[in-house]
């Protein structure tokens, strides 16, 4: 009932953590600017957002789940009024900071850590997945129509977006695989496909989906596919259920099973021209895909906090678990993962700022390999020293795991980021072998 959902959400809360971490992002964060805004942050989690996760988790539990929570929209609100809001918009997309604040990515990476303990936090500051990595496609290729239809809705957070690309029927992880078609006819692009993992397409303001599919099946490999806005609703466009990770629905946000049948949108709708989607699909994958990263710390800071506190306050065979030679070395390998981590983050930030995300393939490939794998094996030693309330809705851990371990398949698999880092270190010992 709502009394063991309040207990829960008692031991939820971490406002040490948010103390704790002041030092270590302070350390990385070379700007005034940055520091000012971790405060601001900061400050707002620990006054508005912390405090709201029982409303939050009791709606989460409620009949009405598949609709948005007041007390999210209210924080919107309010982050708005206090000018916390859009602060993933990197300077270099927003030159006269009319968008956001004009921090770098390696500035914002620290925020996103600081909302990554909380797994609605994002959304309330318009932070959230999948619409940073949406705006940023409509920043950096939409047209001045298409900025103005949904970009600056999804800028001032009145919508939100869905991204379409991973198919049931291919294996997806191979992009050139995908075969969703989009026909132009006239003036019209017709959209048939069978999609999946759409997530966001269940959320009742979601107005807009990207969908990555076919132009052009006689083009050379990676000049077949294009993406497209597609509106939602849309005749023809039908979300067939929501899709479960280990149980969770994460309502309303969602994760959808999509079906495209002959679709018509204007062919005014395609973003910078046929052909060119993995041109853009490299851009997403950039900063708005490191972000999942940043919040994935800020996950591993809140399990590692509530790792501590439990040994602290257990007792077994004779004393604390906190005493025990084990805990203790699962404690300071947690710790030490985790400093590793966000070093190889703001390392990939800052090489985004300095080059662009083109030139900082390597190091973005090396943080998706890392940061799912080390937050996963955090959040399970934390599960564990917890024993089975661990496994149970009285943690936030389960769920912390589950989003840790999707994100080793959500931002493509292990495996392709490891072949991407693998190919480039060899590239350069070309001619070196004997």
């Amino acid at each position: 009932g709502l009394g063991a959902v309040s207990k829960m959400l008692v031991r939820r809360r971490a406002p040490s953590l948010l103390r704790s971490l002041s030092g270590v992002q302070r350390r990385l964060i070379s700007s005034g600017k940055g520091s000012e805004y971790l405060t601001r942050v900061k400050a707002f989690m620990n006054e508005h957002v912390y405090p709201a996760e029982d409303e939050v988790m009791r709606h989460q539990n409620s009949a009405s789940r598949w609709t948005v929570p007041k007390v999210i929209e209210d924080l919107k609100v309010k982050a708005k009024s206090e000018g916390l809001w859009n602060l993933w918009v990197p300077a270099d997309l927003d030159p006269g900071h009319k968008l956001g604040v004009g921090l770098s990515n390696e500035e914002y990476a620290a925020l996103a850590e600081e909302m990554g303990a909380v797994p609605f936090a994002s959304e309330v500051f318009n932070c959230g997945a999948p619409d940073t990595g949406n705006m940023e496609v409509l920043l950096k290729y939409g047209s001045g129509e298409q900025k103005e239809k949904y970009l600056t809705p999804l800028l001032d957070g009145t919508i939100r977006s869905c991204f379409a690309m991973t198919e049931p029927a291919v294996a997806s992880s191979d992009a050139t695989n995908i075969e969703a078609s989009l026909v132009r006819e006239g003036d019209s692009y017709i959209v048939n496909g069978h999609k999946w993992w759409t997530s966001g397409a269940l959320d009742p303001r979601c107005k807009i989906c990207i969908v990555m599919g076919k132009t052009d099946t006689t083009a050379a490999k990676h000049k077949q596919q294009s993406m497209l806005l597609v509106p939602m609703p849309s005749e023809g466009l039908e979300v067939v259920r929501p899709l479960t990770v280990f149980g969770y629905d994460d309502a309303p946000h969602g994760h959808a099973e999509v079906r495209f049948q002959n679709v018509t949108v204007p062919s005014s709708n395609m973003i910078l021209g046929e052909g060119r989607g993995f041109e853009i699909a490299q851009g997403r994958l950039g900063p708005g895909r490191i972000h999942h990263c940043m919040r994935l710390i800020g996950m591993c800071e809140r399990a590692l906090s509530l790792h501590c506190r439990r040994a602290m306050s257990r007792t077994a065979f004779g004393g604390r678990l906190s005493d025990k030679g084990v805990v203790r070395k699962d404690i300071a390998e947690s710790r030490i993962a985790i400093d590793q981590a966000r070093l190889l983050v703001m390392k990939a930030a800052r090489s985004i700022d300095e080059g662009g995300a083109k030139k900082a393939r390597r190091e973005i490939a090396i943080i998706k390999a890392v940061v799912p794998l080390m937050a996963q094996k955090v959040i399970d030693s934390a599960m564990q020293v917890h024993g089975a309330a661990g496994f149970s809705q009285d943690t936030p851990l389960a769920y912390l795991w589950s989003q840790a371990r999707w994100l080793r398949m959500a931002d493509g698999p292990d495996e392709v980021h490891y072949e991407t880092v693998a190919k480039m270190e060899l590239k350069g010992h070309e001619g070196d072998a004997r």
